[in-house]
């Protein structure tokens, strides 16, 4: 779905980093779209000893998954379970508390700013007018106060996003994935899906999608999304009964926890437009070709999307925005029972 330009745009956003544990660099480019609608986040140093980096694949709108770009990682740092050690709990809550705060007057001025909608003045001013800490938030859950004005009612974007992660901390691997945005480790050269693609196709979400009085037609829920998880989409959400994991469509991700060793070579995450032009394996070997001739990671991934980018939009393969991260680790892998 969506609009094509009459010829791509191939510029890209590209970035590299790196601390003590582990390099990363990454890309993207709109391509043949006619706006950009993913996002993304890399924060090497989310703590002392723990990264985090992740895709967000916006649909009906970029509004969504700028939001969980901005917002996301600082929520997995608010919980005691993050504290606690206990990061799988912490990134599951941090996704159910992105359709939370995108909600009320505070969660519609946020959008609209990220829209572009409205200015940040405007919206620093609405905070001052509406909320009773006036707009010294910067984000954090403790300050993100309920603002009464008149979007008080406001139940949240009908846009939504992808959104698939990973919090590396010291050999321990946490994916947390909702949607068709994926991650790739390879291990030894061979390539091993971390997360699992969310079509309304699959049993278990056809199930929850029916129990929850939705319906599929010609792959799509409620003939419209394409996915059977998202963060946002809230028109698929709005069953008072039901909690929040059982609704038509679900934010709730699945977690995966792997221990890392030192036959990991790299992981990668990306959106479909990657995806839908190269499979796991193909893509993993494409890095290893590239990975050693390459001066950055960045320029690897470069290399990925120009090899997916389709030359005219005549079947739609290669015509996605596209997104890319790719984390290398560095030998020897620390064992968590080192640190803290």
């Amino acid at each position: 779905m969506g609009i094509y330009l009459s010829s791509p745009k191939t510029e890209k956003f590209s970035e590299d980093g790196s601390n003590a544990r582990l390099a990363f660099g990454l890309s993207s480019m709109q391509g043949w779209r006619s706006f950009m609608e993913d996002a993304h986040a890399a924060v090497p140093d989310l703590d002392n000893c723990t990264s985090f980096f992740g895709v967000y694949d916006g649909h009906g709108g970029k509004v969504v998954a700028k939001f969980c770009a901005k917002y996301l990682h600082t929520q997995v740092l608010k919980y005691g379970t993050y504290m606690g050690g206990d990061l799988a709990a912490s990134v599951q809550k941090a996704f159910f508390r992105m359709d939370e705060m995108m909600q009320g007057q505070r969660g519609w001025r946020e959008l609209s700013v990220l829209g572009d909608k409205i200015t940040k003045f405007s919206a620093m001013l609405e905070g001052v007018m509406w909320s009773p800490k006036g707009s010294d938030s910067d984000g954090h859950a403790d300050d993100w106060a309920f603002e009464q004005g008149p979007h008080s009612d406001f139940s949240g974007p009908t846009s939504g996003s992808t959104a698939c992660v990973a919090v590396i901390r010291n050999n321990q691997l946490i994916v947390a994935n909702a949607g068709d945005s994926r991650c790739v480790i390879s291990r030894k050269g061979q390539a091993y899906n971390l997360s699992r693609d969310h079509k309304p196709e699959l049993a278990v979400e056809k199930e929850r999608i029916l129990k929850a009085g939705g319906f599929i037609h010609e792959g799509r829920v409620n003939g419209s999304l394409n996915l059977a998880r998202a963060i946002g989409d809230m028109e698929f959400k709005q069953n008072k009964s039901l909690p929040a994991e059982r609704q038509i469509v679900t934010c709730n991700p699945d977690i995966n926890i792997v221990e890392l060793c030192d036959d990991d070579d790299f992981l990668v995450l990306a959106c479909d437009g990657i995806w839908e032009c190269m499979s796991s394996q193909q893509l993993v070997d494409f890095i290893h070709e590239h990975i050693k001739t390459e001066s950055r990671l960045s320029a690897v991934c470069e290399r990925v999307l120009d090899r997916c980018l389709a030359p005219s939009t005549a079947n739609g393969e290669g015509c996605d925005n596209m997104t890319m991260i790719l984390v290398q680790f560095k030998r020897p892998i620390k064992s968590s029972v080192a640190s803290t």
